[in-house]
């Protein structure tokens, strides 16, 4: 299997530390290199019309892309360690801790810099600044949340480190490259001392 991936993207990112945690060292990892506009190559785009990365290529040629979807796959490949929940309840209560970190938490990261920042003007045009900030604002405001909630329980979705832990720890260290976020400095003790402990697990070296 081959994982066509990116440096430093989040996304990518995610996936890479799901089959870390999974020990699954047969992957081969393919850098794709955006800046360099690869993901737009007629031979990326035959894997993945949409452009984008990751895209996990299977041993039968086929493709699957979107993050979620991988490691959903990748689960079942390989359901040890579990890191998606046993049973229905437990899938059911992780899913809704992993969506609302990815769609209040990641995503505003991932916009705010996409619409803010210069180095990323060559892959988002039109940069629209003023919804860039506002997303900026928005986004800390669920990590007020989930500064709340890990003050209460050691990891996003309970008590075991589960995919919410991947997508959280990846969301806050695209922003604490890009955006200088840092949530012990803006009053969040709970999330901060959460993300240095998830930082020095083997996964999160990449």
């Amino acid at each position: 299997m081959k994982l066509y991936t990116s440096l430093r993207a989040p996304n990518p990112r995610r996936v890479s530390m799901f089959i870390a945690e999974k020990g699954l060292a047969e992957i081969e990892q393919v850098v794709i290199d955006l800046g360099g506009g690869e993901h737009r190559s007629a031979e990326y785009l035959a894997r993945n019309p949409f452009g984008r990365v990751p895209a996990l290529e299977l041993d039968d040629g086929r493709i699957l892309c979107e993050t979620r979807a991988i490691c959903s796959w990748l689960e079942g490949y390989a359901p040890e360690p579990n890191l998606m929940g046993e049973g229905y309840d437990e899938r059911a209560f992780i899913e809704m801790a992993d969506r609302r970190v990815e769609l209040h938490l990641f995503y505003g990261i991932a916009n705010c810099v996409r619409h803010t920042h210069p180095g990323l003007a060559a892959l988002e045009q039109p940069q629209f600044p003023e919804y860039g900030a506002v997303q900026g604002e928005r986004m800390r405001e669920t990590a007020r949340w989930l500064d709340q909630t890990l003050a209460a329980q050691p990891f996003v979705a309970g008590q075991r480190f589960t995919i919410a832990d991947i997508t959280a720890f990846c969301a806050l260290e695209f922003g604490r490259g890009l955006m200088k976020f840092r949530p012990g400095q803006e009053g969040m003790p709970h999330l901060q001392a959460w993300r240095d402990r998830i930082a020095e697990r083997p996964s999160a070296a990449g």
